[in-house]
């Protein structure tokens, strides 16, 4: 029981996170049904500025407590990433409003890749450390000092995403620029009739977005240690996986989406690899079995594959419910 509670707990804050940055995809989908594969990027960016910040301040010496470093270093980020989200729309996006689907999915593509390479250039392509200025303190969830345990840093996580997911939720069901935001969702050229600025909300929706995602990749960063030029590709298609998962263009069902991945990646990897060993097949094949002798334990799915369990269901899901859990079936738009 303490094994599945401790696995519950890593879910919840890696479906956290995968939440945050599926509000960015789903938002996007949402407004004008387009599939934004550069917002992963986005995320890591974030995640990048937030690490130069974060090491000039830890390297000068400055007087601040360490939440108050890791906030500075988040502040830095998120205008940073609004305004890649709103260079992104501007100059590569809105002039394919109106072109075939498939050729703003291919600047997508495009676009993703010149980021990282741009990243590459300023960060190099080597791993860095994220400084951990925060010290990890852990609690016992059930009194058992053997038991689960959530660390601070995962609180933190979660209960930032949840704050993340109520704003975003009261934005667009609880203001003008919300009820705006649905307008154009719903039918861009009535919205436009009726006074609504259609490139103006859009290009928030993408700044938004921007916003999230630099959250998204801080998070990455202070929970992971470190920080990759290529961090974003598979973060974005998991959270991408994740919007499908819960129904593209639904905030709810991003989140729930993200929460649902995170939770299964977690049991995957933390049950699945102990079913899985191979070692008592090793009379089937000599490299198997020179492996198993040597002490290694070889597994087919495992904590080195929780990636497999996440698509796994998102194909059960897709074959069996296309729109996804909360999705609705609608028809293509005139």
């Amino acid at each position: 029981m303490d094994i599945f509670l401790q696995q519950i707990i890593n879910g919840l804050t890696l479906g956290s996170v995968y939440a945050i940055v599926a509000l960015g995809y789903t938002m996007v989908y949402g407004i004008i049904q387009l599939i934004n594969f550069a917002h992963g990027e986005v995320v890591m960016i974030g995640a990048m500025v937030a690490y130069s910040v974060i090491v000039a301040l830890v390297g000068a010496g400055a007087p601040l407590p360490p939440l108050a470093i890791v906030l500075c270093g988040a502040l830095a980020a998120i205008p940073v990433c609004m305004a890649v989200g709103f260079t992104l729309e501007r100059v590569a996006y809105r002039p394919l409003r109106r072109a075939p689907r498939l050729a703003p999915l291919i600047t997508a593509i495009g676009l993703s890749i010149i980021l990282q390479h741009l990243a590459m250039i300023v960060w190099s392509r080597n791993p860095l450390p994220y400084p951990q200025v925060i010290q990890s303190v852990s609690y016992h969830v059930t009194g058992n000092p053997n038991g689960a345990t959530i660390t601070n840093v995962q609180i933190a996580i979660i209960c930032m995403s949840v704050l993340l997911m109520a704003g975003l939720t009261t934005l667009v069901y609880r203001t003008k620029l919300g009820i705006a935001m649905r307008a154009t969702a719903q039918n861009q050229q009535v919205a436009g009739l009726m006074g609504i600025d259609i490139n103006k909300v859009i290009a928030l929706t993408f700044v938004i977005a921007g916003g999230l995602g630099s959250v998204a990749g801080v998070m990455v960063g202070t929970y992971y240690g470190i920080a990759h030029y290529q961090m974003g590709f598979l973060l974005g298609l998991k959270a991408f996986s994740a919007a499908v998962l819960g129904g593209i263009g639904n905030l709810a069902g991003a989140m729930l989406g993200g929460l649902l991945l995170g939770i299964i990646e977690a049991l995957g990897a933390g049950y699945v690899g102990d079913i899985t060993d191979l070692c008592r097949f090793a009379s089937w094949s000599d490299a198997l079995a020179a492996r198993c002798a040597s002490g290694e334990h070889v597994v087919l799915f495992g904590s080195n594959y929780q990636d497999v369990f996440a698509f796994i269901v998102l194909i059960v899901v897709l074959v069996f419910r296309p729109s996804g859990l909360l999705g609705e079936r609608v028809s293509d738009r005139a």
